[in-house]
C-alpha cells in the first residue's frame, strides 16, 4: 500500500525550479541501449527533473537490485513493492554500458532490498568490481542504501574500491516519521561516519531535499551533524512532488536562501557544497568530486 493515499493538488512551480524539457535525440538512443541490457536509472525511475541535461551529457546514475523498492518513502517515485530475484548479469551489463557511454564518473545507486539478507550489498560490491575492470581510469561513485544498519555490509560495498561513498540523509530528524517512516537519522549518520573511518581516502558525500516543512535553523543543524560524521561532501536540492499521491510541497525555497545554505556548509569545512532548486545527489555528480579533491 502507497504510504500517501490522498493526492493533493501540485503548486505552480516558480521559474527558478523548472527546466525545459528539451528533447535531444541522445536521450531516446540512450535509452533504448539501457532496455536492450534491461538497466534501469535513477533518473527515470525517480523522475529527475535533470534527465534531458544529463543523457545528452552521456551522464546517467546506473540504479541497480532491480527498480522496485522494499520502502516507502513519502517523497520517492521509485515502484514500491515486492522485487524481482536479483539478475546475476546486472553488474556485468551496467559496466558493458558505462564503457559504451565512455564514462569518466560512473554513478551507481539502488533500491532498498531490505529483504535480501545482506541487503543486496554483494551485488553492489560486483558491480563496482565490474565498472573499475571495464574502465580502469574512471571514478566511480557509489549512493547506497543504509543496509538496514548493517556496517560489514557498507564495508563490503567499500571494499570494492569506489572512489566516492554517498549516503544520502534526505531531510531533517523531525520529518523522518513523515518522509523516510522505515529509516532512522542517527543510523544514517553511523553508515556515514563509518564509511569515512573504514576507507579514510574515500570522498564521503550526503544529499538533502529542503522544502518539505523544515526550518532555517534545522537546515544548519543538519549540515553540523553531517559535518561532525566527517562528511566532506554535501548536495541540497528542492523537492519536488513527483505525483498528487506524493508528499505535497511546503515551501519553494529561493535560490538566495540555497546561496546562504552554501556558504554556511563551505564554512562549517565541507569540501564542497552544492546547493540550488534542481540540484540532486548525483546531478554534476563528476563536477562536485572534482571540486571537492
Amino acid at each position: 500500500m502507497p504510504l500517501v493515499q490522498i493526492e493533493t493538488p501540485r503548486p505552480r512551480l516558480p521559474e527558478w525550479a523548472r527546466r525545459p524539457q528539451t528533447q535531444h535525440p541522445s536521450l531516446h538512443a540512450l535509452k533504448t541501449e539501457l532496455r536492450k541490457l534491461r538497466l534501469h536509472t535513477v533518473c527515470e525511475s525517480a523522475r529527475c527533473p535533470n534527465i534531458h541535461e544529463c543523457f545528452h551529457r552521456g551522464a546517467a546514475t546506473f540504479m541497480i537490485l532491480g527498480n522496485v523498492c522494499t520502502r516507502s518513502c513519502g517523497f520517492c517515485a521509485v515502484e514500491r513493492g515486492r522485487p524481482l530475484p536479483l539478475d546475476p548479469s546486472e553488474p556485468e551489463h551496467v559496466a558493458r554500458m558505462a564503457a559504451a557511454m565512455r564514462l569518466r564518473h560512473v554513478v551507481i545507486t539502488s533500491v532498498n532490498r531490505d529483504e535480501l539478507p545482506d541487503g543486496g550489498s554483494r551485488h553492489f560490491a560486483a558491480t563496482v568490481t565490474e565498472v573499475k575492470r571495464a574502465l580502469p581510469s574512471a571514478r566511480v561513485e557509489v549512493l547506497v542504501p543504509d543496509f538496514c544498519g548493517d556496517l560489514d555490509a557498507v564495508a563490503r560495498v567499500l571494499d570494492a574500491g569506489p572512489h566516492v561513498f554517498n549516503h544520502n540523509v534526505e531531510t531533517v530528524p523531525r520529518l523522518y516519521r513523515r518522509v523516510r517512516p522505515q529509516a532512522r537519522f542517527e543510523q544514517s549518520l553511523r553508515t556515514l561516519d563509518f564509511a569515512r573511518r573504514h576507507s579514510p581516502s574515500v570522498l564521503t558525500k550526503s544529499g538533502f531535499m529542503v522544502g518539505l516543512g523544515e526550518s532555517a535553523r534545522e537546515v544548519e543543524v543538519l549540515l553540523e551533524s553531517l559535518r561532525q560524521a566527517s562528511v566532506e561532501v554535501a548536495t541540497i536540492g528542492q523537492y519536488l512532488q513527483p505525483t498528487r499521491r506524493h508528499l505535497p510541497v511546503e515551501e519553494f525555497v529561493s535560490p538566495e536562501t540555497f546561496g546562504c545554505y552554501r556558504e554556511y556548509g563551505l564554512r562549517l569545512g565541507f569540501r564542497a557544497v552544492f546547493s540550488g532548486p534542481l540540484v540532486r545527489s548525483s546531478y554534476m555528480a563528476d563536477l562536485v568530486a572534482a571540486e571537492a579533491e
